[in-house]
């Protein structure tokens, strides 16, 4: 057995998604300043983490694009980890049904590897990514998938207003991850995924540490 990151690391200042605003990552106590509490030679640190919840590598539950739908507090461990995953390798930048065509996607999670993740953090991951297309997210709908990952900006063509693989996919229940990255360390399938957010109220995005097991 072998654990496969899938994350993308976040630090201060991180750009994710062009237009919003990084993380500030900074301190709530320091290790100086904590001595007065505690017994000489005793020190801790406290960090104090301001961000969007579409920061690194994140899960997109229903509330992020219906309202009064699940967010991610919601979600059971079923839902997110433990997954049994298909990667699909994509090329072209609009990736349609034809992707999904001849592959088992029942009850599985279906990660697309566009190998987008390669510019993450410059200025050329915000233009031009991979997407799916709507008759693409129509077939992972039709076909059963319960959960779709893509390691580019966005599962959707953001020129595009309507949204209509997130529309698609989150009204069908079908989580979305975004951000991913090192796909190509995967096996086809045969594989467990985990995408885990912690258990927030009112949060319909959270960054995730995604990870899968390989037997």
């Amino acid at each position: 057995m072998r654990l496969v990151d899938l994350s993308h690391r976040i630090h201060d200042g991180l750009v994710t998604y062009p237009g919003l605003p990084p993380p500030a990552i900074g301190e709530h106590l320091s290790r100086a300043a904590s001595r007065a509490h505690y017994a000489p030679g005793t020190e801790f640190h406290i960090a104090r983490v301001s961000m969007v919840g579409n920061t690194g590598t994140y899960l997109d539950a229903p509330f992020h694009r219906f309202d009064g739908a699940e967010d991610v507090g919601q979600l059971p461990l079923e839902r997110v980890a433990a997954l049994p995953g298909v990667v699909i390798a994509a090329t072209g930048r609009a990736i349609g049904p034809e992707a999904v065509s001849g592959c088992d996607v029942r009850g599985r999670a279906v990660l697309f590897r566009t190998g987008w993740d390669r510019h993450f953090g410059t200025a050329a991951y915000g233009t031009g990514h991979p997407f799916l297309t709507r008759g693409a997210a129509e077939a992972l709908r039709d076909r059963g998938a319960v959960l779709v990952g893509v390691d580019s900006l966005n599962v959707d063509d953001t020129a595009d207003g309507s949204r209509p693989a997130h529309t698609i996919l989150l009204r069908e229940g079908i989580l979305v991850v975004e951000h991913l990255t090192n796909l190509a360390a995967l096996p086809s399938s045969g594989f467990q995924l985990f995408a885990v957010p912690p258990p927030l109220r009112g949060v319909g995005s959270f960054p995730v540490r995604a990870f899968a097991i390989v037997p």
